[in-house]
């Protein structure tokens, strides 16, 4: 009885969070003494989840299943389960995976634990390590159903390389194409999406206007990073809604978050708080975000990231 996990893709590239999931699902399968099946969909090069443990990759490639639908992509996880005769289903805890995997544990009749941090401490009883309340503690949950759904938290475990030759094979789930609809779909390019980003640099209403935010986008691009706000800025219009990151708005769990002009409020804390390294500029510095940062500076942003651009400029350049 293998593992499985979904690896999910984004015009047939694999996502970063898809990697570690696979590199987490061989761990697992390790400590069972198992085989890791990975179940992908429409993805341009599945033989490279062999580089992080796979050792079956079934692809599903239909055209119907270029937009993301939980449904649809929960009845192929657990036709993928059915066919590799698993009890044990793996996906990421990213935006996707949230929608997905509740859906494919009630479909399975499974236990579901979401936000693992580690491989189960455990095994009988199956206990896993999670992190609850916004992130600012741990559980030890124990999931006491035969079969079993984990949702791997963002950046918790890291990419592991571990090659193996995988037998990959092409997967056709019987699907439910009559009810795929996809009306439009309009996706920002050229621009590093902020689930899938190392860097955020995010900018709070500290820096008074709209325009302003250029250095925010001159920092990002020298760091290669994504660009991210505040809640009273995407409010007040000055950055798109698709950048309000925070609890009220997309989770960061980044390796680097750099928050400038922003004060910390609770519910911006506990949408960033998984980001490893928080690094915080702010005048005031009874600021609340400097509580939780790891560095902060307390300073003017329009004196302090100017300089630390052309820092940055010149440490590249040195270092070419």
């Amino acid at each position: 009885m293998s593992v499985l996990v979904y690896a999910d893709s984004s015009e047939g590239k694999f996502k970063k969070t898809a990697l570690e999931v696979v590199s987490y699902g061989k761990a697992v399968a390790n400590q069972l003494d198992t085989e890791l099946t990975v179940v992908t969909v429409n993805a341009t090069q599945p033989e490279e989840l062999q580089n992080y443990g796979a050792n079956k990759i079934l692809n599903v490639n239909n055209s119907d299943l270029n937009v993301f639908n939980a449904k649809i992509y929960a009845g192929i996880i657990i036709e993928a389960a059915f066919t590799s005769n698993t009890n044990i289903i793996i996906v990421s805890s990213n935006t996707d995976g949230k929608y997905l995997a509740p859906l494919v544990a009630a479909r399975f009749n499974a236990g579901y634990v979401s936000n693992a941090v580690e491989v189960p401490s455990n095994t009988s009883p199956f206990t896993i390590k999670r992190k609850v309340f916004s992130n600012k503690a741990f559980s030890n949950t124990v999931i006491t159903a035969d079969s079993k759904v984990i949702g791997l938290a963002k950046n918790s475990f890291g990419i592991k390389e571990n090659p193996t030759t995988a037998e990959i094979e092409e997967f056709s789930p019987a699907l439910l194409t009559s009810s795929i609809k996809s009306e439009s779909v309009e996706k920002a390019s050229g621009k590093i999406a902020i689930a899938d980003a190392d860097i955020v640099v995010s900018g709070g209403r500290g820096l008074k206007a709209a325009e302003n935010f250029k250095m925010i986008e001159d920092l990002a691009e020298v760091l290669g990073a994504a660009t991210a706000c505040s809640k009273p800025v995407s409010d007040m219009g000055w950055r798109p809604h698709g950048e309000h990151v925070g609890q009220t708005g997309k989770p960061v769990a980044a390796n680097l978050y750099i928050a400038v002009a922003i004060s910390g409020a609770i519910q911006h804390l506990a949408g960033v708080n998984a980001s490893k390294t928080k690094v915080v500029i702010n005048t005031d510095p009874e600021a609340p975000f400097f509580k939780a940062a790891d560095y902060g500076i307390v300073g003017d942003a329009f004196e302090v990231v100017p300089q630390l651009i052309e820092k940055l400029k010149a440490f590249k350049a040195e270092n070419a």
